[in-house]
Formats: C-alpha cells, structure tokens, sequence
C-alpha cells in the first residue's frame, strides 16, 4: 500500500427536503383541513477514526464525498425520510483543516473518534404546521435548507513514541530493521527512505512504537532535498533519537545541520527530550571511536551514546534509554488523580 500523508477533499452535506402542500379528499369529511407533512433533514458529513489504516491513499482515488438530501413531505401528515449520512473513515492521528491548510478543525487521536464536518439541512414545514384558528387552510409551506459545502485538507501525522532523525544515511533504516519487525529500504545512496515507516521495538519486556523518516539536509527547511515535509510525523512523538553517522568526516557540522533544520522548522520539536547517539561505530577503531565521541559530545554540549546498528553494539543501552524517556513522559502527561479529602 502506498504512502500518503496530506489529500485535499471536497465535501457537502444533503439539503433539506421541501415541505408538503396538501389537503385531506376523502368522501364524506368536509373541510377536511390541511395534512402537508414536513421535508426530511438532510444528512450529514463526518469523520471517523478507525484501526488499521496508516495512510489517505484512500483519498487520492476519491476526493468528493456528498450526503444524500432529504425526501420532501407528502400528503396525509407525512414527513419526508431523512438523507443518509457519509463518514470519511481516516487513520489515527489525522488533522483535518480548512480550505487555507492553516485553520485546524479537528484534531484526530483515539481509535472510534467522531467529528461533524458539515450539518444536513433541516427540512422545511408542510402546510399543516401553519394551521391555526385563523387560517384553517393554509396554502404556504417552507423549502428544505440548503446543505453546507466546503472543502477540506487531511494531514496525517504519525502515532509513534519515538522519532528517528539524521541525515541520509546516517543508517536510521538500519536500526529500525535491526531492532523491529519493520523492513524498510537499505542501500547505500542517498534518500533511501523516501515515505515514513513504523516498527514497534521491544525492551526489557516493554514495547514502544518508533517511527523512521526520510532524512534532512542543510536547507531542507527551504524545499531542498525532500524537505521537511515529514518532520510533522515526529511532532507527536515522546523523544526523539538524532543519529549521527560515526565515519563522516565533518561529525559536528553535521549534528549542527539537524539541529538547525528542527530551529527552522519552529514549533516545540527542537525542545523535545533528545538522544544523540554516534552510530556506525562498528566501522570504526577504537581510537577514531574515542575522538568521533568527544567531537561529537563538544558539538551537542551533552552526553552521546555510541552504538552499530549493523553489529548491534550498544543498540541495548539506546533502547533502555529511550523506554526511560518514554515513560518519564507519558507520567509527566498522566492525568492527575484527585484524592478524596474524607478518607484518611
């Protein structure tokens, strides 16, 4: 199944149905009266997030969604049927915007969540409803409400706890396909990764769900490379692991060109908890080790693990590491429990 993250859709809720203008004709009833029934509401638009979906490749095969109108009323009291609703059934984590790509309507998070994009139109009244002591036979009923129409953005942001970053080939499709199920494209160019890709990890008994994206070059704040159009995928993320490749020669400028980047991108990401890690140490001897480590641990201003994803040295230590960032931040957002100040 093909990736995609952002599908632009258009959407319109169904009118309201007319209301009836009728009177009763049945033998031996005079003046039988008025008995136009009401029109039916109109349906509505909805989303709705469901498992099993981690893409809108959906959308790109179809972007229109219309709900059906509502039935007009018919004689002998009536009322129309109501129009059907439509649902767009979206991934987890999906953000639906206005038309400017700007404007957020609704945030998409849990499993089952529901929102109303565009209310159906009521339906209008049958002469009946206009009966009254002084016009006991109307001959005037209300047309159906017109439905509302827009158009709409989905953005998919990844569901992950933690978020790969470095520059291309910095071998962070190496350690997801080491530590996870995931099987991710390895080569040695360039952009290998060319869409997200998930991979739950495992640790000391405990499982986390890491999430690996194409990676960053100078200026990709700017459009060069692919850009950062998937650091959004990483927003919701809990820490982020920097890799750093331990054979370039330019160690610092290169953990500077990422941190950058982030700086540019704005938001909250560049003040997430942050791993730094020297990867592809395997490659290396143990004195280019030492002095790759300390470049690196002067150019970051903190502690740096070292590990290869292709040996698996010190992979152990950088997942305890992150399962200890993980849950420090999950109980930082846990819900506080309100105490009952009659028990002791």
């Amino acid at each position: 199944m093909k990736f995609l993250d952002l599908a632009k859709v258009h959407i319109r809720s169904g009118s309201g149905g007319s209301g009836a203008v009728s009177f009763r004709r049945e033998k031996y009833i005079e003046f039988g009266g008025p008995d136009g029934g009401d029109g039916g509401t109109g349906g509505a638009v909805w989303a709705e997030t469901v498992e099993g979906l981690n893409t809108l490749i959906d959308f790109r095969y179809q972007q229109h969604f219309f709900a059906k109108n509502g039935q007009p009323g018919m004689g002998r009291q009536r009322t129309g049927r109501d129009g059907d609703d439509i649902v767009l059934r979206v991934p987890v984590g999906t953000e639906i915007l206005d038309e400017d790509e700007e404007t957020v309507i609704a945030d998409m998070t849990e499993v089952g969540q529901r929102v109303m994009l565009a209310r159906g139109g009521n339906g209008g009244f049958g002469n009946l409803h206009f009966k009254s002591s002084t016009n006991q036979a109307p001959r005037r009923a209300n047309p159906g409400q017109d439905g509302v129409e827009r158009t709409l953005w989905l953005r998919l942001k990844l569901i992950a706890d933690v978020g790969l970053l470095g520059l291309p080939n910095a071998g962070k499709s190496t350690f997801l396909a080491a530590t996870s199920n995931a099987r991710p494209k390895i080569a040695d160019y360039p952009f290998t990764t060319l869409h997200p890709n998930l991979g739950v990890v495992g640790v000391d008994n405990a499982e986390f769900v890491v999430a690996d994206i194409p990676g960053l070059i100078e200026g990709a704040h700017e459009g060069r490379g692919i850009g950062v159009r998937f650091l959004g995928h990483v927003e919701r993320c809990a820490v982020l692991l920097h890799l750093v490749d331990g054979t370039s020669e330019t160690i610092a400028d290169d953990y500077r060109t990422i941190i950058n980047e982030l700086t540019a991108y704005g938001g909250a990401l560049a003040d997430k908890p942050r791993i730094t890690v020297l990867n592809k140490i395997d490659a290396l001897d143990e004195d280019e080790h030492e002095a790759a480590r300390a470049e690196l641990e002067q150019a970051s201003n903190g502690p740096v693990l070292s590990m290869s994803g292709v040996s698996r040295n010190g992979v152990t230590d950088v997942l305890r590491s992150l399962r200890g960032h993980i849950e420090e931040e999950r109980l930082r957002h846990a819900p506080v429990q309100e105490t009952d100040p009659w028990r002791p």
